[in-house]
């Protein structure tokens, strides 16, 4: 279930399940004492046939467009749905998540929104895990997967996923925090199934703990091993041990604490990987190998399976040709820890014509995006990162390097560009050379920049790329734009279900033409920029349709913010600031969101629920 997709129900939660036959069988006006004979067979049959067909269908749209058939086709889409989505964990409760599917196997979970990986969002507001763990215990004692992201997990919450669930198989906390080394101890001991354990950019506290040797002893199960977010010292010896006996183990990446010779001593234990993060790839001493140091090549001459590359923190450059003998294979390349130049990258990625995916930081300036284009024909992946990511900073990646890309490959479906410097001329050229985007993300840092060549607003640019690349469905907007931006946008962004904007706009007109031009919208991010009370009263139409909207330091009211809520009751209005600051009538931050249930109650003082 997403909440994307998640409509309002009619009737009350405790009648939502009953069966169609007593209804089906009544409506017949038979005379039989007992008329629920005549039609339970025939409905059984047809709930049967309906069961196996739904077991075929994966697709979260898919499943939810079947629910909303009938009820009968409701219940058993319910029931056999094996692995749930919930896209906000305040738009359903737990209960009722839990209530109508009862088998769920495999549970995906979103909490805060996005912002709050920029500090916009006050520590402690909220997205805490403990009430949906304890929810999933009793109903879900066959529960093998989570996946969260962007929750508050504890380590009670690890106790009770590996206390609970003897099956539990797989583990994943995208930019989760609370929980910390100790929990994780008691968590990778007690689950002797685990197969997967992925802690990615989650903020994990150091309890001091040597939470890699709890790990059961025998053979492991472990297929995926990820804790490159990890920033405390680990127990390399346990961790190498854990490696020798986990055969199965196709991804490892590791943290910044493991030099690249210990590197070395796992991969020699491991050639069967296709994914590696190599930590900090730097030098340190290494016991048992005396002065002359290990054969880092042949090392990864004989990871014939490996596809993907990351890692490359505190980088030494001379390190860098261990891998050319990979370089052939590689379909992921991510070097956005890794200060390198463009004399340093040109090496690596002229073996690299498999690339699909890369990701590097702007320190290779724009005749590094030139070598990438030169070479990487099949990039569908593009994320090129700031090293400074300050307004007044000077970025070394401008129009040049986006143009080039833009030319050299033609088959980029997803692109996240940071620079200073960018001209309409070069995002049209983008817009038409590739067409199959379906993510566009280019952030221009300095606040307000038109087109570094002819001054004008960026309108033209943004416009042709919703235009021209019929397939999108994200944009992220920055830069000199004007109301002709936003109503480009409206007019052409029909596919479009999330749209990012900072600084931007310079009336309500802007935003309005968004909501109402943009039927597909699902999350509407907008910070710094002109929109008020009118803007927002203007897509009164399509809240209800929406997973969410954020707006900070704009131009809102309380009082149009409470208009909102009184409009749309259901419909959950925050009012977020400061921890320290009283509430008045201008709005800093309004997360609004649809909900099936009431305002929460674990909302911290600092969060005022209209």
């Amino acid at each position: 279930m997403s909440e994307d997709d998640e409509r309002q129900q009619s009737l009350p939660s405790d009648i939502e399940f009953i069966s169609n036959k007593a209804r089906n069988c009544n409506a017949t006006g038979s005379g039989s004492g007992h008329p629920e004979f005549q039609s339970a067979y025939p409905d059984q049959v047809l709930e049967n046939v309906l069961e196996n067909v739904l077991h075929f269908l994966t697709s979260k749209r898919d499943r939810n467009a079947a629910s909303l058939v009938c009820k009968s086709w409701y219940r058993v889409e319910a029931l056999t749905r094996y692995e749930l989505f919930i896209g906000n964990c305040y738009a359903v409760s737990p209960v009722r998540a839990t209530t109508r599917f009862t088998g769920v196997r495999a549970f995906h979970l979103k909490g805060k929104p996005r912002f709050a990986d920029f500090n916009l969002m006050p520590p402690d507001w909220g997205a805490h895990f403990n009430p949906w763990a304890l929810a999933m215990a009793k109903a879900y004692p066959w529960l093998e997967k989570v996946h969260l992201k962007r929750m508050s997990v504890t380590d009670d919450d690890l106790a009770t996923l590996a206390g609970l669930f003897v099956g539990f198989k797989e583990l994943v906390l995208v930019c989760c925090d609370g929980f910390g080394t100790s929990g994780l101890a008691i968590f990778v001991n007690k689950c002797r199934q685990l197969r997967v354990l992925d802690l990615i950019e989650s903020e994990v506290i150091d309890d001091e703990t040597d939470w890699i040797s709890c790990f059961p002893e025998g053979e492991s199960h472990l297929e995926s091993f990820i804790f490159d977010c990890v920033e405390c010292h680990i127990n390399f010896e346990a961790l190498e041990k854990l490696v020798a006996r986990s055969p199965s183990l196709k991804k490892l990446r590791l943290n910044r604490h493991v030099s690249i010779g210990q590197l070395y001593r796992l991969m020699i234990r491991a050639p069967q990987l296709t994914h590696l993060g190599t930590g900090s790839f730097s030098h340190s001493e290494i016991a048992g190998q005396g002065d002359q140091e290990p054969d880092y090549v042949n090392a990864f001459v004989a990871c014939k399976s490996l596809v993907c590359l990351s890692g490359f923190r505190e980088i030494v450059p001379d390190y860098m040709p261990v891998i050319y003998p990979v370089c052939a294979n590689l379909t992921s390349l991510n070097f956005s820890y890794a200060n390198i130049t463009a004399e340093q990258l040109k090496p690596v990625i002229s073996k690299c014509h498999k690339l699909r995916i890369f990701s590097v930081l702007d320190s290779i300036c724009d005749e590094g995006l030139q070598a990438v284009a030169a070479t990487c024909k099949e990039l569908c992946e593009l994320r090129v990162f700031p090293v400074d990511a300050r307004e007044d900073s000077d970025g070394p990646v401008s129009d040049v390097g986006l143009q080039a890309i833009s030319e050299g490959c033609r088959k980029l479906q997803s692109i996240l560009y940071f620079c200073q410097r960018m001209t309409n001329a070069a995002v049209i050229a983008m817009s038409k050379n590739c067409p199959d985007l379906v993510v566009f993300r280019l952030c221009i840092m300095g606040r307000h920049r038109a087109d570094h060549v002819t001054g004008e607003p960026m309108d033209d640019g943004f416009g042709a790329i919703v235009m021209n690349c019929k397939k999108l469905t994200r944009l992220a907007v920055s830069g000199l734009l004007t109301d002709k931006a936003f109503d480009y946008i409206g007019r052409h962004g029909k596919l479009l279900r999330t749209l990012s904007v900072a600084f931007a706009g310079n009336s309500d007109m802007g935003l309005k033409y968004v909501l109402q031009g943009c039927p597909q919208l699902q999350k509407l991010e907008i910070r710094d920029s002109p929109f008020g009370d009118a803007a927002l009263c203007s897509g009164l139409h399509h809240y209800y349709n929406m997973r969410f909207l954020w707006m900070s330091s704009c131009s809102l009211t309380r009082h149009g913010c409470q208009e909102i809520a009184r409009a749309m009751p259901h419909l959950v209005v925050e009012v977020i600031r400061s921890a320290d600051e009283e509430m008045d009538d201008d709005i800093e931050i309004l997360y609004m969101y649809r909900s099936l249930e009431e305002s929460r109650t674990d909302a911290p003082r600092f969060v005022t629920i209209l």
